[in-house]
């Protein structure tokens, strides 16, 4: 696992340590720490500027397909995929599970809420589901997609969720009540990536027909099309200050202007 640079590019820092090819990494609130998840189902948190694996993690059977820190940075969530099959809420720096849910199949997604109180997993059977991360209560089913959802993200308010999946749709929705709130219809093939931008205006998506979408979030028209790329789009991100997007496709990671205001 590496990282760079983002405005050179340049190779800054490369951490050894797993045994099996990794599916998912995150940074920690505060830049100072990495987890990271395999496919033997090890999480490994990491300090970002030595490279020292400072814990890991055993809990899951198989894939950790999904990483996400709390907001204050005290607690880490985890999503199995197959042959696992749970989302696990673990406290960061102790390696202590929270609580284990069991109630999708094949989990693509976790993210929590920006309050830090609630988590949202999506997963193979088309649901997105959202509980209270500390007690599993309070449990919303969000069912608007009828195939797998591979990636979902929360506005920056934490009011609305955005999904996507399969069936080619990016759906934003209430994280309150669940009803459907705009369909984004644009892309040809699956989507596998979803980002806010930072001021909630904005949706980027990204898919398996090689394009990156981005749409207005309140009216769900398609304002610009990035494309077309070699290799399907796997993950993308705004910037913090809303001016860039960066995504992932094969072996290539890239960074473009997102031309909205």
């Amino acid at each position: 696992m590496r990282t760079w640079d983002a405005a050179t590019g340049e190779d800054r820092y490369v951490y050894r340590g797993h045994s099996s090819c990794v599916l998912s990494v995150a940074w920690s609130p505060d830049g100072h720490y990495l987890a990271s998840g395999d496919t033997s189902g090890s999480i490994h948190v990491w300090e970002v500027r030595t490279g020292r694996a400072i814990l890991t993690y055993r809990g899951h059977t198989r894939f950790v397909r999904s990483i996400a820190w709390s907001p204050d940075g005290k607690y880490i969530a985890s999503g199995g995929d197959f042959g696992d099959s749970t989302t696990k809420v673990w406290e960061a720096f102790s390696g202590g599970t929270i609580y284990t849910d069991k109630n999708q199949y094949r989990v693509f997604a976790v993210a929590w809420s920006p309050g830090g109180s609630r988590l949202a997993s999506a997963s193979f059977d088309g649901s997105v589901h959202i509980w209270d991360a500390f007690t599993g209560g309070n449990l919303l089913h969000y069912k608007g997609h009828d195939a797998p959802v591979y990636a979902m993200s929360w506005s920056p308010g934490g009011r609305c969720i955005a999904s996507a999946g399969q069936d080619t749709t990016v759906r934003t929705w209430s994280a309150a009540t669940g009803d459907t709130l705009r369909i984004y219809k644009g892309h040809t093939r699956p989507v596998k990536a979803l980002s806010w931008s930072p001021n909630s205006r904005y949706i980027a998506s990204g898919g398996d027909d090689w394009t990156i979408q981005v749409w207005d979030a309140t009216t769900g028209k398609s304002l610009i099309e990035y494309g077309r790329y070699p290799r399907w789009i796997r993950t993308v991100a705004w910037s913090p200050d809303g001016r860039c997007i960066a995504f992932a496709y094969d072996q290539a990671v890239r960074i473009v202007e997102a031309r909205v205001q």
